[in-house]
């Protein structure tokens, strides 16, 4: 006996579509924030205007590591600064010093020259790409609140499914 495909009942299908439609937009999100750290990338929100107008505040820049010595003027690096709270800075390359070991540095919108020579110690890797905006949304996202959506999200889609699921059972039942 040939068994027929019974078409779902519009209220399931939505139900099943948007369901699919929250999963996949919550997995789009997180490519650009996950996919880059499996190439070797750190991603880090710029805090300060100190590279404006080429790095805007809020913007994510992703970092790369390269070796210091390869590092030439007008690169734009990320580094730890020498300050107790460590704070990750990015700034322009004036100079680099292989034989002392350090790095000059400038913020684009800054008068003056960093006041002190960032160390190799301090030095996290080079800037290969900023993508304004984006840094303060990545922020809300890996934040606490950013997760709570992210689960209800993916509660949601279960519990949109399952119902999609119970309304097509409740159709074959009453057939």
């Amino acid at each position: 006996m040939k068994r027929t495909k019974k078409k779902k009942s519009p209220v399931a299908a939505f139900c099943s579509a948007l369901g699919t439609v929250l999963l996949t937009v919550l997995i789009l999100a997180c490519i650009p924030l996950t996919l880059p750290k499996a190439f070797g990338f750190q991603m880090y929100t710029v805090i300060s205007g100190s590279m404006e107008p080429a790095i805007p505040t809020g913007s994510l820049v992703y970092v790369r590591y390269e070796e210091p010595d390869t590092i030439v003027k007008d690169d734009v690096i990320a580094f730890y600064s020498n300050n107790a709270d460590g704070s990750i800075i990015t700034h322009r390359v004036v100079s680099n010093s292989p034989a002392m070991g350090q790095f000059i540095t400038k913020g684009d919108a800054n008068e003056e020259k960093d006041m002190n020579p960032i160390p190799y110690n301090n030095y996290i890797g080079k800037v290969k790409l900023s993508v304004p905006v984006v840094g303060g949304i990545a922020q809300a996202a890996t934040g606490t609140a950013g997760k709570i959506a992210a689960a209800s999200m993916i509660g949601l889609a279960v519990i949109l499914e399952i119902v999609a699921a119970m309304l097509d059972r409740r159709d074959d039942e009453d057939e």
